[in-house]
């Protein structure tokens, strides 16, 4: 079996250059390659094109990029917790798709498993629909969509073996295995890293075929996007 181990995020984004296309897993703050980001920031590329659910906040996650204007595109699903992103957008600095979630998710999945089109009913009749295929169907119209791929997808999960195989935890499980059979290339940083063999198969949620390089993270601040209190 092939060891996939690198060292640190550095050595896994290596070949990471300007203007690529990244898929970055995560939902919100839970789940989100904190380590290759940071990797990503001292490295200094530009021009990136980037597939997320969300732009994190304005100092965490991928709000780090956008202040640091490494990011060219953003094909996102919920923006509304980045005050940088809202105002690169409005000042026309930065170019936007914004896809609805289902869609967005559909899309991924797609771009994973070979399929290059589907037809959903997701924003028939909206500014989603303009210059889209439209079809009946039973009745119902419904958009002509394509996959998305990435020349990188960055994901993070609670443990990793030597060969990729891969174990999300909790809400972490979102958007990051099916980047993972979406990326030419899949990065994938762990909380854990164990031997081969130590995984139970039955509880793997990606197969480390779809992995290439992985690596154990460091230093997870795993914060909480909105955190609301009730005085007792």
């Amino acid at each position: 079996m092939i060891n996939k181990v690198v060292a640190n995020a550095d050595e896994a984004i290596r070949d990471i250059t300007d203007n690529v296309t990244l898929m970055l897993g995560g939902f919100g703050l839970s789940g989100i390659p904190e380590n290759c980001i940071q990797a990503l920031l001292r490295k200094g590329v530009k021009g990136l094109t980037c597939i997320s659910n969300n732009a994190g906040v304005d100092d965490f996650g991928i709000g780090l990029l956008l202040k640091t204007r490494q990011v060219k595109k953003m094909i996102s699903s919920y923006v509304g917790e980045n005050a940088e992103f809202e105002r690169q957008l409005l000042s026309g600095e930065l170019e936007v798709d914004l896809i609805p979630q289902g869609t967005l998710a559909e899309r991924i999945r797609a771009g994973g498993a070979g399929i290059p089109a589907f037809f959903t009913p997701a924003g028939y009749g909206t500014e989603v629909a303009e210059g889209k295929e439209v079809r009946e169907f039973h009745g119902k119209m419904y958009l002509m969509e394509h996959w998305l791929r990435a020349d990188f997808s960055l994901v993070k999960a609670w443990k990793g073996d030597t060969a990729g195989n891969l174990v999300f935890r909790g809400t972490s499980r979102n958007f990051n295995p099916m980047m993972a059979a979406a990326g030419k290339v899949t990065i994938a940083e762990v909380e854990e890293l164990v031997p081969l063999g130590e995984l139970d198969p039955n509880l793997v949620h990606t197969p480390g075929i779809y992995v290439q390089r992985i690596f154990e993270g460091k230093n997870y601040e795993k914060r909480i996007e909105q955190r609301t209190i009730t005085k007792i």
